[in-house]
Order: C-alpha cells, then sequence, then structure tokens
C-alpha cells in the first residue's frame, strides 16, 4: 500500500493542543502552527482499523494489555533495535514525561540532584523542580556544527552534586543527536561508578535518518556493567501519532526499582491503561512497519526542503544536522535578537507559532525548535514566511 502524506488534513476543531484555542496560550489564530511535536498526518490505517473494530464491542471497562500486546511490543523492539521486552518488566503509563515524574518520586528523594543536559526538552526540568529536586545541569557542548558530550564535566558534576538519577534523552530532543553506543556507554559507565540511576527517554527513537541509527541503553547494559539500574521510556505515540490514547511501555529489568516504580504509580491512583491505546498500540507494532518507512522517506524530503530553502534565502540561520527526530533546530543567533526579541520576531514579523531555544534551558537561547512533521505544502509555506521575515530585516538594517 502507498500511503498519501502530501494530502491536506485540518485539525482545527478537532481540539487539538496545536491549532485549537492558541489565545489560551497568548496567541493569534492566524500564526501557522509548527510547534509541539505532534505529526498532521492520519495515524496508519491499519491502526485506525483496529481502533474501529475494538469501539464495535462497545464495553470500555477496566482493560490490561494480554499476551499479544506484550508480544508485538517486544518484536518491534528486537527486530529494529536488539532489545527484549519481557512482559514482566514492562509496565504501561498514560506517557512518557508522566514515568518520568513517576521514576524521580520513585528513585530519588525530596532535595536529591537529578542529572539533565540542556538544551533539553522542557519537561525533563520541570517534572525534577516540581518534585522538589534540585536541578543538576550538564551542558551539551556545540561546535558551532554538532553537540557533544563533556564527560568530565558529566562525571564531575555528579560529584558536585551527588546526583542520584540521570535523565537520558536518547534520540536527544531538541539537538536531534542520536547517540552513539560508545557515547552512551561512556556515561552508562560513570553513572554505574557513582550509583546514579539511568531514565532514558526513548521515545523518537523510530526517527533515526539515514546514515544514522537508535542506539538503546537496554542494548549497552551488559556491556557497561549497568547491573539493571535503568529505565528504557518508549511509546507509540511520536512514532504513529497516537500521543492522544495516551499510552507509553516503561522498561525496567531489576525487580527492586520496577517494584518502586509501581508502588508510585499506585501512590498516584493509576492502574489500568486507555482501553484504545492499548489497542492501537499493538496494532501499530505489529502492522505500521511499512507506513513508518514510507512517513520517513516524506520526512526526509522535508528535511532537504528546509535546508535547501534555508540555505537559499537565509544564510543567517544555520540548520543543526539532525540525526534523529522529526524537530528541526536552528541557530538564529546571528540575527542579534535576546529570547524575548527572538520571540516577538517569530510570531509578529515571521507570522509562526514555534518553540523558542530558551525554553529548553540553557545553552537554548538564541535558537528555534521546528516540527517538520506536516505537509509539504504546509512545511514551504511557513520556511517562505521565516525566509521574508529575516530578508526585510536585512533590507533594514
Amino acid at each position: 500500500m502507498t500511503y498519501d502524506f502530501d494530502a491536506p488534513i485540518d485539525r482545527h476543531g478537532t481540539d487539538c493542543l496545536k491549532f485549537d484555542r492558541p489565545e489560551k496560550r497568548g496567541r493569534t489564530a492566524d500564526l501557522l502552527s509548527l510547534w509541539v511535536a505532534d505529526m498532521d498526518f492520519p495515524t496508519a490505517p491499519e491502526i485506525v482499523e483496529a481502533i474501529v473494530e475494538r469501539t464495535k464491542h462497545g464495553i470500555f471497562g477496566y482493560t490490561e494489555p494480554g499476551p499479544d500486546y506484550f508480544k508485538a511490543l517486544d518484536a518491534w523492539c528486537f527486530e529494529r533495535y536488539g532489545f527484549h521486552t519481557p512482559e514482566q518488566q514492562v509496565t504501561v503509563t498514560p506517557g512518557v514525561v508522566f514515568a518520568l515524574a513517576t521514576a524521580i518520586r520513585a528513585f530519588t528523594k525530596p532535595g536529591d540532584a537529578v542529572l539533565v543536559q540542556q538544551p533539553v526538552y522542557y519537561p525533563f526540568s520541570a517534572v525534577a523542580e516540581s518534585s522538589g529536586r534540585r536541578l543538576a545541569n550538564v551542558p551539551l557542548p556545540f561546535d558551532g556544527k554538532r553537540y557533544f558530550i563533556d564527560f568530565d564535566a558529566f562525571e564531575r558534576t555528579i560529584v558536585d552534586t551527588d546526583a542520584k538519577l540521570y535523565l537520558l534523552c536518547n534520540p536527544h530532543n531538541p539537538v536531534g543527536r542520536a547517540w552513539t553506543a560508545d557515547e552512551l556507554a561512556e556515561v552508562a559507565t560513570i553513572c554505574k561508578r557513582h550509583g546514579v540511576i539511568i531514565v532514558s527517554d526513548e521515545i523518537h527513537m523510530d526517527f533515526a535518518r539515514p546514515g544514522f541509527s537508535h542506539t538503546s541503553l537496554a542494548t549497552l547494559a551488559e556491556r557497561a556493567g549497568l547491573e539493571e539500574r535503568y529505565a528504557i521510556c518508549t511509546s507509540a505515540s511520536k512514532t504513529f501519532n497516537l500521543a492522544g490514547l495516551q499510552v507509553a511501555n516503561i522498561i525496567i529489568p531489576d525487580e527492586s526499582l520496577r517494584s518502586a516504580f509501581r508502588r508510585e504509580n499506585l501512590t498516584v491512583g493509576y492502574s489500568q491503561p486507555n482501553t484504545l491505546g492499548m489497542a492501537a498500540t499493538q496494532a501499530a507494532y505489529e502492522h505500521g512497519g511499512p507506513w513508518l518507512d514510507q512517513l520517513k522517506d516524506y520526512l526526509e524530503g522535508n528535511w532537504q526542503l528546509l535546508e535547501e530553502m534555508l540555505a537559499d534565502r537565509t544564510p543567517e540561520l544555520q540548520l543543526i544536522e539532525a540525526e534523529s527526530t522529526y524537530l528541526a533546530w536552528i541557530d538564529c543567533r546571528a540575527l542579534g535578537f535576546d529570547a524575548v526579541q527572538l520571540e516577538r520576531f517569530i510570531e509578529d514579523e515571521a507570522g509562526l507559532w514555534l518553540d523558542c531555544g530558551h525554553m529548553f534551558g540553557a545553552g537554548g537561547e538564541g535558537f528555534i525548535r521546528i516540527n517538520i512533521a506536516t505537509q509539504r505544502s504546509y512545511l514551504e509555506r511557513a520556511i517562505n514566511q521565516l525566509a521574508t521575515a529575516v530578508e526585510k530585516r536585512r533590507t533594514n538594517i
């Protein structure tokens, strides 16, 4: 089957976060919206069929995943990434951010330090601080083209802050790194040396670009001698555009950590997952491969469009090469704006609703994040508006 990702889809009027009621977030309805990380594509028809079939039963009571659900998850993770997800190790949660917050409360105490690497997906910092933990940031150095990990600073920060838990973003949102096996093994070894538990957010694992690959922390456990002191956070939500169905799969090999995580789940009153979310997730992992492969080909076309148009019209802006995700990270510092000025420029002059880099913490100032998982015509229109605004500014200087 061939899937049409160019077909225009109007999401207005569906109560979607990305388009509906922008005034609640201080925006106007005329802005082109490429901020929040979901996609403007209908999910795979095989998933829709599974949801429709499940609704025909008409009863949506408390439900728990069965053997076929876990079999589908395990097959996906093993065949594509080389690690197994035994049923007893999997806990289903409403989402990855929920799982991060749960892990922080389960594995640390108030006042403990939680390690992050900014600029990073902003809920990392939010869930740590709102849980009464101290935030320990190890900035990701940027050499002008690529981000990397300063391992000496990483270990020094653990020692200086007595960090107990490390939130790993793999692949990294927003800078687009697909961390290599060597990089992951090094941070894992450091964490083991100091007794730091790793919680790895791998929600974007299915979006490695050509020439790159996703390495799950789970595949390095034996090599790095982690002794299973980690959690892997996965979900079909980004891959198949299912975020609203609220299902994530959290793999925790260590029994004591897993028990602590599940106790915290019960403490906040969560038990059975979303019925339709489970049906959709199982169908995604059983039948969604061909759809995903075509989607990634389409996204490559969007990456190429973005790269070519920016290079041609806005040499002031630097597109940082993304190794994974569908989120473009663009260096706008040459425009000379502070954080507030950049946000005003993007909205008032370019007519766009994007995530500006300061939201992602230290090192994000002067950058913008654009979600390219949309119809190519919409993306082209947005890039045109951005380029036109930059050109006007260049003319007026």
